[in-house]
């Protein structure tokens, strides 16, 4: 069963929260803070299409980790 829509501003808020958790765990990992931009762009290219199909398919997606 597809997850409840949601708003598109509801939708880049998750998203948000996901990139800043990865920008986070990334950052404890290498001892320093990585910036926005950074992780910002390897969650995009490493974990966003896997967490969207997650999204869609209504199940709680994974934590965004370095990877």
């Amino acid at each position: 069963m597809p997850a409840p829509s949601r708003t598109p501003y509801a939708q880049f808020q998750a998203e948000l929260e996901q990139i800043m958790l990865h920008k986070w765990l990334a950052s404890e990992s290498e001892g320093k803070d990585i910036g926005f931009e950074r992780a910002l762009n390897d969650w995009a290219l490493n974990h966003r299409a896997a967490w969207r199909r997650e999204q869609n398919n209504g199940q709680k997606p994974a934590p965004a980790r370095k990877g």
